[in-house]
């Protein structure tokens, strides 16, 4: 079994920062790929950011250069820097961990980004 679990969301003004982070947990295959998820209300889930196990990253256009994804393979923790933070950045984020063939999502945290 393998547990995710997301911390960090809440209410923040537009221009403010915030951090999420994702603690895994139980069988980690590796190699991996750890990813984050945007859900904003009424929209599809996509991806915001991917980083594998040997920190290679990948950003939509969206939030390059405002979003950092990085993980602590120690801590089987992947986090996520949100930076200049707009109101389009509202959403339900969620983290994912690709492996072995499946894959795997936490319950989500909520961002509101207020203008």
């Amino acid at each position: 079994q393998v547990h995710l679990v997301e911390s960090g969301g809440g209410l923040v003004q537009a221009g403010g920062s915030l951090r999420l982070s994702c603690a895994v947990s139980g069988n980690i295959f590796s190699p991996n790929i750890m990813e984050w998820y945007r859900q904003a209300p009424g929209k599809t889930r996509d991806v915001v950011a991917t980083i594998t196990s040997d920190g290679a990253t990948n950003y939509a256009h969206s939030v390059k250069g405002r979003f950092t994804i990085s993980r602590d393979n120690a801590r089987n923790t992947v986090y996520l820097q949100m930076n200049n933070l707009k109101p389009e950045d509202t959403g339900d984020y969620y983290c994912r961990l690709v492996a072995a063939l499946t894959s795997y999502w936490g319950q989500g945290t909520q961002v509101t980004v207020s203008s």
